[in-house]
């Protein structure tokens, strides 16, 4: 997993990859593509491998769609596709499901620390992964683990759920 440091270097103002060695087209990928790439490394390190029904189950689209995509991808140069047998991660694809996926590890660990459902907690870490700056990527990392190194994590969260409870109680009664 990349550090928030690693992933600064990678990420430029509003995200985009940095770096000399990056293909002109991989510069700026389009969220999607990201997105395909994440789900590439997430599959894979899940079962070793990744098919083409696999990634269309995780982002619940269609495979044809996900065939568009890894041919676009493969032109890219960040994976090998072989019709039937699945895909891998090239080395510049690799790199970028790692930082896409470090980035959304990130942001879903802040937001389940705030109490958010799981399930709403994924969809926003899945839109906030490309749009937040590395910058702030690094400081939630770095809050996140102070609180939790701290071991002041749960006296805090405590602190914190006892205000929501009180301030959706007021709100709750100005409405009525």
């Amino acid at each position: 997993m990349l550090n928030a440091a690693e992933d600064n270097e990678r990420r430029g103002k509003r995200g985009e990859y940095r770096g000399c060695h990056r293909s002109p087209a991989a510069k700026n990928l389009s969220r999607k593509a990201e997105d395909y790439l994440e789900a590439i490394l997430n599959v894979s390190l899940e079962k070793g491998y990744a098919k083409t029904r696999d990634i269309a189950k995780e982002l619940g689209v269609c495979p044809p769609s996900v065939v568009e995509m890894f041919i676009k991808l493969s032109k890219l140069g960040l994976i090998e596709y072989r019709k039937y047998e699945g895909v891998i991660l090239k080395p510049e694809g690799r790199e970028i499901a790692t930082v896409i996926k470090y980035r959304h590890d990130t942001l879903m660990a802040f937001l389940k620390l705030i109490a958010v459902p799981e399930d709403l907690a994924n969809d926003d870490a899945c839109l906030m992964e490309h749009e937040l700056h590395a910058k702030t990527i690094e400081q939630i990392h770095l809050f996140v683990n102070f609180l939790n190194e701290k071991g002041t994590a749960n006296h805090i969260l405590q602190d914190f759920d006892e205000f929501c409870i009180v301030k959706r109680s007021e709100a709750e009664k100005e409405q009525n």
